[in-house]
């Protein structure tokens, strides 16, 4: 069930009913209902989903407590088990005809046919999500950080529930699992407050994300046809889609969480505002960064020991960060590439020198600030095309064309004529998206507008309602549905 669809305005509604006035506050009761609509959300995709998603569940809840109970090299069997069943659950549905097709290329290279089996697999939709959800449970009862729940519907609710369980934020049990565990009161603040994320976050994808996709759909497909200029747009329009996309789902996953008595982490926090590619990381998908810090990058050494070493555990995390998306050549040299970009920083020991939010005491960036920032977002952008593209090759072949087609300017305005208006509407949604966004930066999500007059905040409501249902696709899902 997707976010914009039709479907789940009519969910929605009917689940929150259910929950605060039919179930009587009652934690048992409300858990089930939690569980069942969370279900219900999931299988409408594909019911076989839910095999899959119960499986992995029950798998993680009984040896969670005995790997809590075990000891010595017990305690690394079980936990092995558990690593064991859902990354190899991960690898067989994401990632096994990925390997297969290497290994193929590989054995070509030396004239050799290999004809191995290649599985028809439909990929589960929030696999990759849910995964690394249950793994942190898992990973925090054996480091004794955590100690498992006696609570099944509450740790099945906890795996499968609806605002979060496609495209995160991927919690971490010691968070979103004690939620679950305690009575939530109806608090009318935090559902206004939900309303809005969830408005805003629906106004990015629907009028900003899938605008910009028409574009880039465009401009990717025919890059060999067309111009730097375009190119460059081409680029920066992906930017703002996955951006967009993407926060967009944060946004709203967020917000509908609160409708239910729940807060769950935030995922972005105006990450196109950063300095260095050491901030953008700290703000962008910051349950996924944050996720490989904790359980890859610090337990390989972090940023403990010889310089070679160092530099290793970078490359590692950000390279299997990369192929956590998607089984594709495309994404490792993406995790790749970021690394490379992040070393400097960490050599120089810069990597945590800008910390707190741009322009701080003031509403303007300095120059040196605007600098970085322009400069980031536009190192951000090339990494961007190594993502969106479909090979490396053509990645590479992007590339080259932005600075040796530049010359044909005069061809540009004819291009942008033939997309069509909607290249114009994007650029002019991202400059009021930058506008806003820049103006409630230091704010916990951008449209937290309380402080406005009532008079003020309802023009705002209303108005984005209105480019809601006047941009409206239904059949557009968002882009990490396929991670």
């Amino acid at each position: 069930m997707l976010f914009n669809s039709i479907e789940f305005f009519l969910f929605l509604p009917i689940v929150f009913i259910l929950y605060w006035f039919v179930t009587k506050k009652n934690l048992i009761l409300q858990n089930s209902l939690l569980l069942i609509a969370s279900y219900v959300f999931y299988g409408w995709w594909d019911w076989r989903f839910l095999l899959l998603i119960f499986f992995s569940t029950c798998v993680d809840y009984a040896l969670a407590h005995y790997i809590y109970k075990a000891k010595g090299k017990l305690r690394k069997i079980l936990l092995g088990i558990s690593l064991l069943t859902n990354l190899g659950l991960l690898g067989i549905f994401k990632y096994y005809n990925f390997f297969i097709d290497s290994f193929i290329n590989l054995f070509a290279s030396f004239d050799i046919t290999f004809h191995p089996k290649t599985l028809v697999i439909i990929l589960p939709v929030g696999i990759s999500f849910y995964t690394f959800q249950t793994l942190s449970y898992s990973l925090d009862i054996y480091n004794k950080k955590l100690t498992p729940t006696n609570h099944p519907i509450s740790f099945f609710a906890f795996v499968s529930f609806f605002p979060q369980l496609v495209a995160g934020p991927i919690e971490r049990a010691k968070n979103l699992l004690p939620q679950f565990e305690v009575e939530r009161r109806f608090n009318i603040d935090d559902i206004k407050d939900g309303l809005r994320q969830m408005l805003w976050g629906l106004f990015k994808k629907v009028v900003i994300a899938d605008l910009c996709a028409t574009n880039v759909d465009y401009i990717f497909k025919n890059y060999n046809q067309l111009n730097g200029l375009i190119l460059t747009l081409g680029a920066i329009f992906f930017a703002f889609q996955i951006y967009c996309d993407f926060s967009g789902y944060s946004d709203i996953a967020i917000g509908t969480a609160k409708l239910f008595g729940f807060k769950l982490m935030q995922n972005f926090n105006m990450p196109y505002f950063s300095r260095d590619i050491a901030e953008f990381w700290r703000r962008w998908h910051i349950s996924l960064s944050t996720w490989f810090r904790d359980y890859l990058y610090i337990p390989l050494g972090g940023s403990i020991g010889s310089v070679g070493k160092r530099i290793k555990n970078i490359i590692i995390t950000f390279t299997i960060s990369g192929f956590w998306h998607g089984a594709n050549w495309t994404f490792i040299a993406w995790g790749l590439l970021n690394g490379l970009l992040y070393i400097p920083l960490m050599l120089s020991d810069n990597k945590k020198k800008n910390i707190d939010i741009v322009a701080k005491h003031s509403f303007f960036p300095t120059v040196n600030e605007f600098y970085k920032i322009t400069t980031t977002f536009l190192i951000v952008c090339i990494t961007w095309i190594f993502f969106r593209s479909e090979s490396i090759t053509d990645a590479f072949l992007y590339l080259y064309r932005i600075p040796t087609t530049l010359h044909s300017f005069a061809n540009s305005l004819q291009i942008l004529k033939t997309i069509g208006s909607s290249s114009w509407q994007s650029i002019i949604f991202i400059a009021v998206l930058l506008g806003t966004e820049w103006s409630q930066r230091k704010k916990v999500h951008t449209l937290e507008i309380s402080q406005l007059k009532t008079v003020i905040r309802w023009v705002i409501y209303y108005l984005i309602i209105f480019m809601l249902l006047y941009f409206f696709k239904s059949d557009r899902p968002f882009i990490y549905f396929q991670f």
